[in-house]
């Protein structure tokens, strides 16, 4: 559809005037949304920053970020909250949200406060385990080691569940059970034993667990990164027992499998893993069909050091993707016929469910200025060296794309032009859920 709109103030309005930008033969779409990234910022700068991060994103029209807690010091009360976002807001490129952590040691009146700080939701760790002395949340179940604390069991959900529904904070879980976890828990010498080791079981399993306690408190429950044909199964029947359940997939998901590991090595590596054909296919058929909600990137970088120069075992899991976001979505709606269904995935569903819908995600009077001008007669080929995330190799490297991202705008300022920063760090602003309705 043709049409035109103005920009004032940074939000789109009616009428004309101004400068005019000619649009002809490119598409207009929403900013995109990243529900799931990585800043690594503070702790780990050396993997990632907020500039960089917020680069990447703004590049490939991504214009708000929603970034996870397991930051040093984790976003466990509302005084790290503040700092972190005062820290973001410094360097940020595009406009961010923060997930606040649920950890074991967590109470009512702490998570009240991250919520009340602006929260776009709460994370649990199922299979983790945090690091005492320094707050970072580490890859493994074990727990010999004296300075670690268990990440929170089904336990610690069920007991904070009443609190988490009555302040409607949504509670996004990484979802392997952590006891068939240590159970398969092996040396990783090749790709075999990473799919041993994280079974999709453990996906199911967690997934049916925590979804009854949502269930039985009206808990807002959001399934990050969902991997599997079983953990899909066990999320749909969530739906049907009246779970209020929204489902995150990847792009890795739905475009590589097991056998990717032979082109791509320990880019490949990550928690939990990429599996087979089936479960891209089903997964992709569930995006179709609405019953996955979101395409976040679960976005998360490393050094070389720690991911490529370093055997399987102990590479780090994570793979940068935020860049690539909004390509991957739009060829996947080419391939599947669904564009509307798969845009609104990185767009309007996320803010709908993170309590952004007033002003993100969507090309509406009000809303942010997010827009991304799309060239659908330009091919574009991610390459390492065209990314902008300090790790420049990951997932989809060397796919070609049927598209391009030609100019992107945050609140009305041109921010990236041709894969090219164009704006100065420090120009994000920090988003809050809007109340729901009647509250």
């Amino acid at each position: 559809m043709d049409t035109d709109f103005c920009v004032r103030d940074g939000r789109i309005s009616e009428g004309a005037g101004g400068e005019v930008v000619d649009c002809h033969g490119l598409w207009v779409l929403p900013g995109a949304i990243d529900a799931h990234v990585h800043s690594r910022d503070p702790g780990f700068p050396q993997k990632e920053d907020w500039t960089s991060l917020t680069a990447a994103a703004a590049a490939g029209g991504v214009t708000t970020v929603l970034d996870m807690p397991n930051t040093v010091p984790a976003v466990d009360t509302a005084e790290v909250f503040h700092a972190k976002a005062e820290r973001a807001g410094s360097r940020a490129l595009v406009d961010f949200g923060l997930w606040g952590l649920l950890r074991s040691s967590s109470t009512p009146p702490g998570l009240a406060s991250l919520v009340e700080s602006g929260a776009v939701g709460l994370k649990a760790y199922l299979g983790y385990a945090y690091h005492r002395s320094r707050q970072a949340v580490t890859y493994t179940p074990d727990l010999d080691d004296p300075d670690l604390e268990a990440a929170p069991g089904y336990g610690t959900i069920a007991m904070l569940a009443p609190a988490l529904a009555q302040m409607r904070a949504v509670l996004a879980v990484h979802a392997e059970d952590p006891e068939l976890l240590r159970l398969c828990a092996r040396p990783l010498t090749e790709y075999a034993d990473v799919l041993a080791s994280r079974p999709a079981l453990a996906e199911a399993i967690a997934i049916a667990a925590v979804s009854v306690i949502a269930a039985a408190d009206h808990v807002r429950l959001h399934l990050v990164h969902l991997s599997s044909v079983e953990g899909l199964a066990a999320a749909e029947a969530a739906r049907i027992a009246g779970a209020d359940v929204s489902i995150e997939t990847c792009p890795q998901y739905l475009w590589a499998t097991d056998d990717d590991y032979a082109r791509l090595g320990n880019a490949l590596r990550m928690n939990p893993p990429v599996r087979g054909a089936a479960d891209r296919d089903a997964l992709r058929r569930a995006v179709v069909a609405r019953d996955i909600d979101i395409i976040a990137t679960d976005h998360a970088p490393h050094t070389d050091a720690e991911k490529f120069e370093i055997d399987l075992d102990h590479a780090h899991p994570g793979s940068p993707g935020v860049q690539t976001l909004l390509l991957s979505a739009l060829q996947l709606s080419k391939e599947l016929g669904a564009r509307d269904r798969v845009i609104r995935a990185v767009t309007a569903n996320v803010a709908e469910r993170f309590g952004l819908s007033g002003h993100k995600g969507v090309i509406a009077p009000g809303a942010d200025a997010d827009l991304v001008l799309v060239d659908p007669a330009r091919r574009t080929v991610a390459t390492p060296e065209s990314m902008l995330s300090r790790q420049r190799h990951g997932v989809l490297e060397g796919m070609t794309f049927d598209f391009a991202i030609r100019q992107v705008y945050s609140r009305g300022e041109l921010i990236a032009e041709d894969g090219k920063v164009v704006a100065e760090p420090g120009r994000g602003r920090l988003v809050r859920p809007e109340p729901e309705p009647g509250r």
